[in-house]
């Protein structure tokens, strides 16, 4: 039986006069083979080396090439053998399959993300997620790739790709390295390239922190007055991030036909399709959060339809540009933090600055507030709508009481507070 290969024999090896082919005994129909020395060339290089399975089909010797080495190191090749091996064993010709790759249309790179958009993210994601990569893909990967071949990508084309996108965006650049690894296996699991360029791993440009960043009592005070100041539609929508501690996007996608106000149990249902762990979510509505639905204008696509947003510009549209948005707040926190400060008698340019902060800071605020308020860990976790936590295993499966009264209690305990710290004359801050 043939000894089972190494790096290091590998790397020992000669050309002869003569082709060889050197069994692996590590995957049994796995060759290296070597191609001959070329005649009156006196300086000796490297030997050229590559891989190829035998093996036998419809009782027939079979040969497959693999490709070349060190481009397919010895695990590379054996992972690629006992794929091909795996094949043949399932009455599939590795030989004619590669013949047939090369007849596909499916080569550039162009044509690999539509299939990979097509098959694989809009198969197992939701649509957010399915529009989120279709503009990865568009702003920083097809302008550069598109027209290249699959094949043609290596590994310093990806290096170079996401470190061009860290120098402007380090975030967005994790993104993209973790959603192009999910493309590269699947092009090989696709049989559009043998080898991913990513099969050595590839670090992230740079680290992420969870952010903890909790708003202190006068800076929600702040935020909250000057939301009244910025007006339809971010200013309420501002303020039910903070009553109802869901998430910006099911915030600002809120549609009127997810509110249930008859009888005394209102209560917002979130649909799965715009949750972001795709589970139908109720939100017991408190007085406060009635008094801001209460007081929105209903805006129309048209006479003739019903109004289908809370918070919309068009009718047609949830709103967007929350980064404008966050601007116009902080603008509004300024004047207000300053104008505080001149009553009291102090120096506004002397004020400090706050730490940079994000609407998904609400949240974390509110989930904070509930919990300094005595809300237990399992019924905060069932208020944000989250799927890990205290509740596990079976039990979370079986469990079909959504502790509906611990969830009002709750948030009606939290909307008093957020009462009680908007109506102080708190110590203000600018940001």
């Amino acid at each position: 039986m043939p000894k089972a290969l190494t790096v290091k024999a590998i790397e020992a090896f000669k050309p002869s006069d003569k082709r060889q082919e050197i069994p692996d005994g590590g995957m049994p129909g796995l060759y290296l083979i070597i191609q001959p020395k070329k005649a009156g060339v006196v300086k000796e290089l490297p030997p050229a080396m590559s891989w190829a399975i035998r093996y036998r089909f419809g009782g027939k010797p079979k040969k497959s090439t693999i490709g070349p080495y060190p481009a397919f190191s010895l695990a590379d090749a054996r992972q690629e053998a006992s794929k091909q091996m795996r094949a043949v064993s399932e009455g599939r010709d590795p030989a004619v399959e590669k013949a047939e790759r090369k007849e596909r249309k499916v080569d550039l790179v162009d044509d690999a993300i539509d299939d990979f958009l097509k098959r694989y993210v809009a198969v197992n994601n939701r649509p957010s997620v399915l529009k989120e990569r279709t503009r990865l893909f568009k702003t920083e990967v097809r302008p550069k790739w598109g027209k290249r071949s699959m094949r043609s990508i290596t590994r310093l084309d990806v290096i170079t790709l996401i470190d061009g996108v860290a120098e402007k965006a380090p975030v967005m650049a994790n993104r993209l390295l973790g959603l192009l690894r999910k493309f590269f296996s699947w092009a090989v699991d696709r049989d559009i390239i043998e080898i991913s360029p990513m099969a050595k791993k590839v670090a992230p440009p740079g680290l992420e922190t969870t952010r903890d960043r909790i708003l202190a009592d006068s800076e929600l005070r702040l935020v909250w007055i000057a939301s009244v100041n910025l007006g339809y539609p971010f200013g309420p929508m501002v303020r039910l991030l903070i009553l109802t501690a869901q998430r910006r996007s099911e915030v600002g996608g809120f549609q009127w036909p997810e509110l249930e106000l008859s009888g005394n149990e209102q209560v917002w249902v979130i649909p799965r399709e715009r949750a972001k762990n795709e589970r139908e979510h109720f939100v017991p509505l408190t007085a406060s959060v009635l008094e801001e639905i209460a007081a929105l204008p209903k805006v129309k696509p048209d006479e003739k339809i019903e109004p289908i947003f809370l918070f919309t510009t068009t009718g047609k549209t949830p709103i967007s540009g929350y980064s404008k948005a966050k601007k116009a707040l902080d603008k509004e926190i300024l004047k207000l933090a300053k104008k505080e400060a001149e009553e009291r008698g102090e120096d506004p340019g002397t004020l400090p600055a706050w730490e940079p902060w994000t609407f998904h800071d609400l949240r974390r605020t509110a989930a904070s507030g509930m919990a300094r308020l005595g809300v237990a860990v399992h019924v905060l976790e069932a208020v944000l709508n989250h799927k890990s936590g205290s509740i596990k295993g079976v039990a979370a499966v079986y469990n079909r009481y959504d502790y509906a009264d611990e969830k009002r209690q709750a948030l009606a305990a939290w909307a008093e507070l957020v009462r009680s710290i908007t109506a102080e004359r708190a110590v203000a801050e600018i940001p």
